[in-house]
């Protein structure tokens, strides 16, 4: 019977304080999203395995929760929101020419190793902009993403821009074959620069554009990174100014310097919205999900181990439902990003006030017309009687679950005990 107790590995109750400051949070970053004109969508917990198949970029097949219905379909628990989204928004805005704007509040499930600490049922918030392939819409998502957790109440944190085709770039240049460029993926993607130096000296490359790849964990930090990128582009200690810097439209070979010119035009936007100074860049970072194929970002603060924002352009998802429509989007995660709030000690004030009406004897009358008043002006209570337990027990039982005050009523007097600072 104690076993039942206990919750299976990789979830968690979240119950009193934690669950009331999760709750402030989530609809804070809610409201956010709804004044930017984004609208609710809830999409179902669970789906065909298809909507999230490897082809798709979701994440991989092993990661999945998978189960089977009655006509024996493969069920998953949804990994990832952006599919749902994109499957539901192909189905219900189909006809639809003018951009939409959708956001979510919900659970994704993620069966991951366990040694990695981390939850397999995570709440995610998010937004998506659909039909918008404009540098606008990139921008709108970094400055909306930023707003969430200002109003959340993180206030240092560092939104990182990259984009996915200045890698996907660089191997079309210097000509890597299919096979390694997993490999290279995956070393840039853990950091490895031994492993990269290594493997990039053992190819067929170009001596230049090998130079480029060892380069390219350097390409991180304010927007002197993009110049460098630039400088390195255009060649070994030349310096190209931006103009001369574009190629060509429907050149194969210009989608790095593409790349560059889509985050500056990005960043100018977001020095219009005032938010430069939570905004850097990393051209090495690697895609999140295969899906993602213009600009993507990471959001990260001291903390939390983990990304507590990621993000990006994904203009070939909607196609895959038959609805070809530009997207951009992003999710954060609200468990790490309330870790991070509790580690750095940022207080959330929850909504409304607890209090205990405890009512002495003889006293039921008088309990239950004083919490009346304080309901109709939006004071949350529990009534209670000392026929039950001591005055000592309720106060410290409201201690335990983080109530403001006790109302006590006794001899026709309310006697009020504050317990909290």
């Amino acid at each position: 019977m104690e076993q039942l107790l206990h919750t299976p590995e990789g979830v968690r109750d979240i119950y009193n304080g934690e669950c009331a400051r999760k709750l402030t949070v989530e609809r804070k970053i809610r409201e956010t999203m709804n004044l930017y004109g984004y609208r609710d969508i809830q999409t179902p917990g669970f789906e065909f395995f298809d909507i999230f198949r490897r082809e798709r970029g979701s994440v991989a097949s092993k990661d999945m929760f998978k189960f089977f219905d009655r006509e024996g379909n493969t069920l998953v628990l949804r990994p990832d929101m952006t599919p749902s989204i994109a499957r539901c928004a192909a189905k219900y805005y189909a006809e639809e020419t003018i951009p939409v704007r959708l956001c979510y509040l919900g659970s994704t499930y993620t069966n991951n190793s366990s040694y990695q600490g981390r939850l397999k049922e995570c709440t995610d918030a998010g937004a998506e902009l659909i039909g918008d392939g404009g540098v606008q819409a990139d921008a709108e998502m970094v400055a909306l993403v930023i707003h969430c957790l200002l109003n959340a109440g993180l206030t240092e944190f560092q939104i990182e821009l990259g984009h996915a085709g200045f890698f996907n770039g660089l191997l079309e240049e210097a000509g890597i074959r299919e096979e390694d460029r997993e490999e290279l993926r995956g070393l840039f993607d853990n950091k490895n620069y031994f492993g990269i130096e290594t493997r990039i000296s053992q190819m067929s490359v170009a001596e230049e554009k090998k130079e480029l790849f060892r380069r390219l964990p350097q390409l991180f930090g304010t927007e002197e990174s993009l110049t460098l990128a630039r400088e390195l582009l255009a060649g070994k200690g030349v310096n190209r100014s931006r103009e001369t810097a574009v190629v060509k439209a429907g050149d194969k070979a210009s989608a790095a310097i593409e790349a560059v010119n889509r985050l500056e035009n990005i960043y100018e936007i977001l020095k219009a919205y005032g938010l430069q100074k939570y905004v850097s860049f990393d051209l090495g970072m690697m895609v999140t999900y295969r899906y993602y194929t213009g600009v993507i970002f990471k959001g990260y603060t001291y903390g939390t181990g983990d990304t507590i924002v990621s993000g990006g352009r994904y203009d070939t998802l909607m196609a895959q439902f038959g609805k070809d429509r530009p997207s951009v989007g992003f999710k954060i995660s609200v468990d790490g990003l309330l870790t991070a709030m509790e580690r750095q000690k940022i207080r959330v004030r929850t909504e409304g006030t607890d209090v205990l009406v405890v009512c002495g004897v003889g006293q039921m009358e008088q309990g239950i017309s004083l919490a009346g008043e304080l309901r109709q002006k939006g004071v949350r209570l529990a009534i209670y009687h000392l026929e039950d337990h001591s005055l000592e027990e309720y106060i410290q039982y409201g201690k335990r679950i983080g109530v403001d005050s006790i109302f006590h009523i006794v001899e026709n007097e309310v006697r009020k005990i504050r317990l909290t600072d």
